[in-house]
């Protein structure tokens, strides 16, 4: 057996790896040889225009069903073209999977200006992934991806990047007659701080709750400790639905919100899990005004980062979603009421998002995809539509929200990601939340989507260049330059590709696009944003 037939074989048969993500080069013959049929049989690739698209798509993979996306990308600019969707996985804690080739043994190093050559691409890797590791030797392939396996399952998890050799993919290698992939069982945490932590809860009277994305997977867990609390909950980006859709103890993600403030400065024990309260979830207005007032309580299974950004009174390391599951335990029970449906009624009238103007000519999008396809995944770009769903949407279930608004905050992340999460979702349907000036970043991946027969709806929201960076000039009192942008014309666009389009200006438009939207492939509807906005103001 070869390493390159091993990889695909232990990719395969030991991890449940049924797809990947990308583009053959001259250094991955060998690897795409195997690819192609044989001991390949069972895996499904996936062809992106760009190997950033690559790594959006496994990303929107891996969030959408919580397995590692995972990405075949050749040495030198296949890999620089990558980082960046590694760092959006990075930030947001995404398993992603990525195997690279990169030049031979006996050249590593040398600057011989051999093809595709890095002085050190490892390095370069390492500092947008949990480890890079290179493969000198091919018999320590097993132990490499049991390792990266380990990060997925048991860790904080991220990208894990992997490079080979040219002149080891078909190199001989020994099968091993088993593979090491302990059990993992997951971190739960210390029984004393469990203890103290719940007797904190127990004894406040106006608790908090601040739930991050490390809680997905233990929705059950999560609604039966705010509810036996009866606290009200901030449910971040990454973790919106985890309550359920409309939960009244659920506050959404609007902890930069003068409203969520004020509550949670007047908390008297605040419990975070699973989040690292960073700012692009709880101020993104950028001006530190997330303040605690009363005791905190934080649990994550990484231990610096129970060290960052807000100082806890009590610190537990553990797997959020375990944590969860031993606190609701510890608590359940006779309910002590405490008022919080109450006190997060009060609050999102406080909040009155449907009366904010800035929210307006949103509402009436989401309400009418909600109608349409309420039970779809929606996955945003770092865009208008986006920012607005952040604050606006609710979802019935965890994993059916995200977007790259969160943590590195890429451009370009929307149209592949929704791919990838249709291709690993295709019982649901998914709609990529674009804008004009972001889309542009990855737009040719709408041929992938054409040839793969991906049921997704770009909706794109054409304002007519970067708005956000407009807003933030024009705010600062800085000359717009640079963002007034010529956008092609999209539905052309589109067609070219074999995309079918539509241009819509009002919700009856909309609804009547999203009735006719195609079953085995994409479709694009542009909105215009000023008109859609005149119509939403004059209906």
């Amino acid at each position: 057996m070869t390493c390159a037939q091993l990889l695909i074989r232990l990719l395969r048969d030991a991890y449940g790896v049924e797809t990947v993500f990308g583009i053959p080069g001259v250094h991955t013959i060998e690897l795409y040889r195997e690819l192609a049929g044989g001991e390949a049989s069972g895996l499904r690739h996936v062809t992106p225009r760009h190997e950033q698209g690559a790594g959006f798509m496994a990303d929107g993979y891996a969030r959408a069903t919580g397995k590692p996306g995972v990405c075949f990308i050749i040495t030198g600019p296949g890999m620089t073209n990558i980082a960046t969707a590694m760092a959006q996985a990075l930030a947001d804690s995404v398993p992603m999977l990525v195997i690279s080739s990169v030049n031979r043994r006996d050249t590593l190093g040398r600057g011989q200006g051999r093809l595709h050559e890095l002085p050190s691409q490892q390095q370069l890797l390492a500092g947008v992934s949990r480890f890079s590791h290179t493969l000198l030797d091919p018999d320590g392939l097993p132990e490499a991806l049991a390792r990266a396996f380990a990060v997925f399952e048991g860790a904080r998890p991220g990208p894990v990047h992997i490079e080979i050799p040219i002149d080891l993919f078909d190199a001989p290698v020994t099968p091993p007659r088993r593979v090491a992939r302990p059990a993992l069982a997951k971190a739960t945490p210390d029984p004393g701080a469990l203890a103290e932590a719940a007797a904190w809860l127990e004894d406040a009277s106006r608790p908090l709750v601040l739930l991050g994305g490390g809680c997905v997977d233990a929705p059950e867990a999560a609604r039966s400790l705010v509810e036996s609390l009866d606290a009200p909950a901030v449910t971040t980006i990454n973790a919106k639905g985890l309550l359920g859709r409309d939960h009244p103890l659920d506050l959404g993600a609007n902890a930069s919100l003068p409203a969520v403030r004020e509550l949670a400065h007047d908390a008297d024990v605040v419990l975070a899990i699973g989040t690292e309260l960073g700012e692009t979830d709880y101020d993104v207005v950028f001006d530190d005004g997330f303040v605690l007032g009363g005791r905190l309580i934080r649990i994550d299974v990484d231990a610096q980062q129970l060290a960052r950004n807000q100082a806890a009174d009590l610190a537990l390391v553990a797997d959020a979603g375990s944590a969860l599951e031993a606190l609701a335990a510890r608590l359940a029970g006779p309910r002590r009421a405490r008022g919080g449906a109450e006190r997060a009624r009060a609050v999102r009238e406080a909040l009155g998002l449907e009366r904010d103007p800035a929210f307006a000519p949103y509402a009436p999008l989401f309400e009418t995809l909600r109608e349409a396809l309420p039970e779809a995944i929606l996955v945003g770009d770092s865009c208008a539509t986006t920012y607005a769903a952040n604050h606006l949407v609710a979802q019935p279930a965890p994993r059916r929200f995200f977007n790259a608004s969160t943590g590195y905050g890429t451009l370009g992340y929307g149209l592949p990601a929704a791919l990838g999460a249709s291709l690993a979702r295709p019982d649901l349907p998914v709609v990529a939340l674009v804008g004009d000036g972001g889309v542009m970043f990855t737009l040719p991946e709408l041929a992938c989507a054409v040839e793969e027969r991906l049921p997704v709806v770009i909706l794109l929201w054409h304002n007519q260049g970067y708005e956000e960076i407009r807003r933030f000039m024009d705010d600062a009192g800085v000359t717009r330059l640079g963002v007034d942008i010529q956008a092609p014309d999209f539905p052309a666009v589109a067609g070219g590709f074999g995309c079918p389009a539509a241009r819509v200006a009002d919700p009856g438009e909309l609804a009547e696009a999203l009735a006719a939207r195609p079953a085995d492939g994409p479709l694009l509807i542009e909105v215009d944003a000023a008109a859609w906005a005149e119509a939403v103001a004059h209906a």
